[in-house]
């Protein structure tokens, strides 16, 4: 699991296969995860330095997400050694990449990353179809092809002819047939394709449980607009009503409708009003 970005000993062992995937797994499951300050401190040493010793402690406690989303594609008959190692490569290359100040953690960056590396490479592994694997298969390959005397598929008494020219049985034709005109499917769907035939794209049945980086910057989007819509709401207020509402619903502990009819001298009925009243107008900006 060699990089750029990764040269120094680690206290992983090589991922060589999946006898030692257990013990993989188990130790990248012990390497503790960072804090929001620890990941930001190192990721700015490593921005600002290129020190590889803080790319290193950024990976390792990440690769447990890695394993996670490499799980999840397992389905499509390729080693989960291989996915991780992959995935392993995109979480290297955002980590590269990633860029503290923007105030997002480097797990949620990195999702595209590891997708993206295991995408690309079920995309050149995944569905190839080998056509002849044996010495008799790979004669009656080529054969095959110089019997057919159009496009098309064979008809049943053209299969018999073919099957007794070649000495092979039926089913040793119809086999080879199958493989000469069988087709890749593509990975992803492109803009050109329709949508009757776009779930036959393999991309559509990878599964992740992981929300996707426009999805999570759909949300900060969201929750920054929110915010600012609450605080210019609060300032239109009066200051009876914005700290009423502050001391309710804003800050910790949480003041009682008693507590404030106390400190305000009315009753506890007037507080509430005030504060539905402050609501509707909260309400009202949004």
């Amino acid at each position: 699991m060699s990089t750029e970005l990764v040269n120094t000993t680690t206290t992983l062992p090589v991922l060589t296969g999946s006898s030692n995937l257990d013990a993989y797994v188990q130790a990248a499951r012990s390497v503790p995860i960072l804090s929001a300050e620890e990941e930001y401190a190192l990721a700015k040493d490593l921005q600002e330095t290129g020190n590889i010793a803080s790319a290193q402690k950024l990976v390792l406690p990440h690769l447990r997400f890695v394993i996670k989303i490499a799980n999840n594609y397992a389905g499509y008959g390729l080693a989960v050694p291989d996915l991780i190692q992959e995935g392993s490569i995109g979480l290297m290359k955002a980590v590269k990449r990633f860029r503290p100040e923007v105030g997002v953690r480097l797990v949620s960056f990195a999702v595209h990353w590891i997708k993206a590396e295991i995408h690309e490479y079920i995309l050149k592994n995944w569905r190839i179809v080998k056509v002849a694997t044996t010495k008799s298969q790979r004669k009656l390959f080529f054969k095959l092809r110089s019997q057919k005397k159009r496009l098309g598929w064979f008809k049943s008494e053209e299969i018999d002819h073919v099957a007794e020219t070649l000495g092979v049985t039926r089913e040793n034709v119809i086999e080879m047939e199958n493989r000469l005109n069988n087709y890749d499917v593509a990975f992803d769907i492109s803009s050109d394709d329709d949508d009757d035939t776009a779930y036959l794209a393999p991309a559509n049945s990878l599964t992740s449980n992981t929300p996707s980086p426009e999805l999570l910057l759909e949300a900060q989007d969201t929750e920054q607009n929110n915010t600012h819509m609450l605080s210019e709401a609060l300032h239109k207020l009066d200051d009876r009503s914005k700290a009423i509402v502050t001391r309710r619903w804003l800050t910790e502990p949480k003041a009682t409708l008693h507590e404030l009819a106390d400190e305000y001298g009315v009753s506890a009925e007037r507080i509430r009003q005030i504060e539905s009243n402050a609501f509707k107008s909260i309400k009202s900006s949004f």
